[in-house]
């Protein structure tokens, strides 16, 4: 089989890569392992940021059409005493065009791109295993499908194969990590009492929380604690400690959220930092969580995910030859959005997951500078902006320890 790109991966980075690609009338092939696209317990929000990278790829739409449920602001409970007055972040004003947030659950988006990528001419192949990607000019792909074994030329292999990837084991390429500062567990439920246009945020006495409505009584509920005990929602009884320690008094009817249903798994998973200084080779290029991923508590992970499709495209589209070298403006990119986006997302999780009088303290001295700050303002919003919004020289170790103290 001949193909202009081998793409290793079918969920979110690599389907919607392939549609991108194969509409510009690229031969396009899709390697996906599941023959069913699994719940992760991730990736399920699209910030505004990302809405707007949706909107220039031509991938709204399909996620609305796919169940996509718009979310109009975020409501911040806080931690303190029920009824205390909430404090809500507009999206609508954030990004010109961008209507809010998108939730969306992670196989339904799969399913969506890789049927628009289908659509577009891109060739999909499920249940694929055994991969194996030789790097070069050309590259070459052999895999096994049905327990047959087939391979593929092609100009160029794509590695959207998620955060173990193989892909990129292979290439040789080397994913650096920042260890986790906290936990992140997460668990769908229906029958929840919450208004489906708001996304929530709250703070219990040693667990952060947030809660991603997607319409219909349904919601995809976080819980970030330490990292003491990751055993602290496993086994069958998880569920329900789950939903317990997700009734915060800060939140108005917290209590009736211990009613809600489970419909899917309850996972816990380390909320870490990692990335590729690098993310290709020698006929080879890495996107999505591949090529590594940002500390999933500001839930950055599809925004990233659909920027990565939108250089790559680029570049390919606009080179005619494929070189190692095509990719180093890729590359530059991606190194300077993720540095900024680790500096954004170790600075949340001090203030969100410093529990106690400590952390109290911490989030009312920030609350009271915030309004009077602009660079402060600022890291607050590059959660939904994105990092083009923010000053690199701002997203230091100094201005962290600024806000922070030096022992944080």
């Amino acid at each position: 089989m001949q193909v202009d790109v081998a793409i290793v991966g079918g969920g979110i980075a690599g389907s919607a890569l392939a549609a991108v690609l194969a509409r510009e009338g690229l031969e396009v092939l899709v390697l996906e392992r599941q023959h069913r696209y699994a719940d992760r317990v991730r990736g399920e929000n699209l910030h505004p940021w990302g809405v707007a990278e949706a909107q220039h790829l031509g991938f709204y739409d399909v996620l609305r059409h796919a169940g996509g449920h718009l979310v109009e602001a975020r409501v911040n409970y806080g931690d303190g005493p029920q009824g205390a007055e909430a404090e809500p972040l507009p999206f609508d004003h954030l990004l010109d065009g961008v209507p809010g947030e998108i939730n969306l659950t992670h196989p339904a988006a799969c399913n969506a791109l890789a049927a628009k990528a289908a659509a577009e001419g891109a060739k999909v192949l499920y249940g694929i295993s055994h991969v194996e990607v030789t790097p070069g000019t050309p590259p070459h792909v052999s895999f096994r499908r049905d327990g047959a074994e087939d391979e593929v030329s092609c100009r160029l292999v794509v590695g959207a194969d998620g955060r173990s990837s193989r892909v990129r084991r292979q290439a040789g390429i080397p994913l650096q990590r920042a260890p986790e500062t906290h936990l992140i567990a997460g668990l769908l439920v229906d029958d929840l009492d919450i208004d489906p246009r708001h996304n929530v945020v709250s703070i219990g006495e040693d667990v952060w929380m947030v809660t991603f409505p997607q319409g219909g009584g349904r919601a995809r509920i976080y819980l970030c604690p330490g990292t003491e005990d990751p055993q602290r929602y496993s086994g069958p009884a998880g569920p329900e400690r789950f939903l317990t320690a997700s009734c915060f008094d800060a939140i108005p009817h917290g209590k009736l959220w211990a009613e809600a249903t489970p419909s899917g798994p309850c996972r816990t998973f380390p909320a870490d930092d990692t990335w590729t200084d690098r993310p290709f080779a020698d006929g080879v290029v890495l996107i999505g969580d591949a090529a590594g991923y940002n500390n999933p508590l500001i839930g950055q992970g599809l925004a990233l995910a659909l920027r990565d499709v939108r250089r790559v495209s680029e570049q390919l589209l606009s080179s005619p030859t494929w070189e190692v070298d095509t990719f180093l403006p890729y590359g530059a990119e991606r190194a300077e959005r993720l540095r900024r986006m680790r500096f954004v997302a170790r600075f949340w999780a001090t203030v969100w997951t410093t529990f106690g009088p400590e952390g109290r303290t911490l989030r009312r001295k920030l609350r009271k500078r915030q309004p009077d700050d602009p660079n402060l303002r600022a890291i607050a919003t590059a959660i939904f902006t994105g990092p083009d919004h923010l000053d690199p020289q701002n997203c230091t170790e100094t201005v962290r320890r600024h806000y922070l103290g030096p022992d944080r």
